[in-house]
């Protein structure tokens, strides 16, 4: 029998390949795996982006949280200082003082011009007024009033009135002096008061009180808050003689306005 040889089932080396045996001169050919329309193109895995987008969205949430809760917060605040508000209304039914004025009698009114063509004011005024406080539970405390007397936002005199009480469903009578010494008036506000004067009506009196008060109400107090009151309404004119010039106060209106509109009540 005759020996057959057979190769090997794993060559030692690359087989050619017919094109290479074929031509031996022609270059190899690359691999396809670039080309190839069916590959799976590569993608790095996003996990940082979505980390990023997590916690951007993570503190969007917190900040959204945060409003929600504040405004929720302030809410209830509100809505519990609306119910005792409404409770304190329905117990003691708060009411502000009122004012009113009785007399003003001006007693000397002067103009004069010095030789530097400067203008002087002199006055002095007396004033009556009387407040009363109508509530049945609360008691007023008044600090020192400062009193001051225009005419067209032109300060006539000033004065004053010492504290007081105010007890339930009382009348208090304020009686001060208003004076101005000697005071330097510019041009607008002499040709106001000179026109003023020459009116039939009189001379137009505004009366501008401010104080501060505390409110009581059995064991509770307030803390002071300041009001102003505001008397319109008045005429006057100047005095002839010795005898003081009596104002028409039939038309004067007090109007009063609190300056801190939010009460805090203490024990």
């Amino acid at each position: 029998m005759t020996d057959r040889a057979y190769p090997s089932a794993k060559p030692n080396g690359t087989a050619p390949t017919a094109t290479t045996a074929a031509n031996p001169n022609a270059a190899p050919v690359k691999n396809q795996m670039y080309n190839n329309p069916n590959r799976v193109s590569y993608r790095p895995t996003p996990t940082a982006y979505h980390r990023h987008n997590r916690r951007r969205c993570s503190g969007r949430r917190c900040v959204c949280m945060c409003c929600f809760w504040s405004i929720l917060i302030i809410c209830i605040i509100f809505l519990l200082a609306a119910i005792a508000g409404a409770i304190f209304y329905v117990l003691y039914h708060p009411q502000l003082p009122t004012f009113s004025v009785s007399s003003l009698k001006i007693s000397n009114f002067n103009l004069t011009t010095s030789s530097d063509d400067t203008t002087h004011l002199t006055t002095k005024l007396n004033l009556t007024l009387s407040t009363k406080n109508p509530n049945k539970k609360l008691i007023y405390n008044y600090n020192t009033i400062s009193i001051t007397a225009l005419s067209n936002q032109v300060v006539l005199a000033k004065g004053s009135f010492p504290g007081f009480t105010s007890s339930t469903n009382n009348i208090t009578i304020i009686h001060s002096t208003l004076s101005m010494v000697s005071q330097v008036l510019d041009v607008d506000s002499v040709s106001s008061l000179k026109s003023d004067l020459k009116r039939k009506a009189g001379l137009l009196v505004t009366i501008l009180m401010d104080t501060m008060v505390e409110v009581k109400m059995d064991k509770l107090k307030s803390k002071r808050v300041g009001i102003r009151v505001t008397c319109k309404g008045i005429h006057g004119s100047t005095p002839k003689g010795k005898a003081p010039a009596v104002a028409s106060t039939n038309n004067a209106k007090c109007k009063v306005d609190l300056r801190i509109k939010i009460l805090k009540w203490t024990f």
